[in-house]
């Protein structure tokens, strides 16, 4: 065989290479464009998860529970609250929950914190837009309507009010706290992150989830503007907000806080019951600092 031939057969060999390569990027590259697309279309899909049902079978479970409905002046719905009488209540806590279930899973906050404060506390949990039986569609923006709603109602009473926020409830919290610096006067955040993009870029690390995020829940950022007590609480072993995102929330807050973390515990397995002895310091961290 001649030397050119071998030489053109080399290059022939590069050139059949280089378009497969080519190929395969472009491929890749329409691919990744691809997921990016999905994820930004479909991303409320795979930040909420809420239940629905019937408002009176919803009514009945309550019943059940020992909540009863919690209504703005109209008749419209802010969610269920215990049923001690609101003279009797010496501050009032209103709860926001996480991303999936509804209001009437949260019962245990209800019995812990009644627990703990002897019976003097009046705890609410507000139902989101599109959970439960009430209408609407979960978003950050809705969310943040129905907060404000229920914290103006609770702050016209003239007691104290305490807002715990569970989760991705901990962005509603935060916001409401940064809005109404004066009225409250305390915030507990269960498994709380600093930014939801920042959750997000510990799960696709790959894609510019900071970028595409609709709804942010920056709580680092609302916190600065709230001064009152914080307490964190987190999961040593969470899954799905990592403790290091709660315990960066604590570090880089400069009013009053007070951090714990439960361990060997993940995001959905906290010890959460009314007899854990964490209930009573966070009480007296609060009380402490009212």
């Amino acid at each position: 065989m001649r030397p050119h031939t071998v030489m053109n057969m080399g290059i022939e060999e590069g050139s059949v290479i280089r378009s497969v390569l080519v190929s395969v990027i472009r491929v890749a590259a329409f691919a990744y464009i691809g997921l990016i697309i999905l994820l930004a279309g479909c991303q409320r899909k795979l930040i909420y998860y809420p239940k629905t049902g019937d408002g009176e079978q919803l009514r009945s479970l309550a019943t059940r529970l020992a909540f009863e409905p919690w209504e703005d002046g109209e008749g419209g719905p802010h969610g269920w609250r215990s049923t001690l009488p609101e003279e009797e209540a010496e501050a009032n806590v209103l709860v926001f929950h996480g991303n999936a279930g509804w209001a009437l899973d949260r019962i245990y906050y209800r019995d812990a914190l009644l627990q703990a404060s002897g019976d003097r506390w009046r705890v609410h949990v507000l139902e989101y837009p599109g959970y439960g039986a009430r209408p609407g569609r979960p978003s950050e923006g809705a969310f943040f309507d129905a907060a404000e709603a229920a914290v103006r109602a609770l702050l016209a009473e003239e007691k104290p009010l305490y807002l715990v926020g569970e989760s991705l409830g901990s962005g509603v919290a935060s916001e409401m706290a940064a809005r109404h610096p004066e009225g409250i006067v305390g915030l507990i955040l269960v498994t709380p992150f600093t930014s939801l993009g920042d959750v997000a870029a510990r799960h696709y690390p790959f894609l510019p989830v900071r970028l595409l995020l609709r709804d942010r829940y920056d709580n680092e950022t609302a916190l600065a503007n709230y001064g009152g007590p914080v307490a964190v609480l987190v999961a040593e072993r969470d899954s799905v907000v990592h403790a290091v995102l709660g315990e960066a929330l604590h570090d880089g807050y400069d009013g009053p806080k007070k951090f714990w973390v439960q361990e060997g515990r993940n995001h959905n397995t906290l010890d959460l019951g009314p007899d854990h002895p964490w209930w009573r310091e966070l009480r007296d961290f609060l009380e402490e600092h009212r």
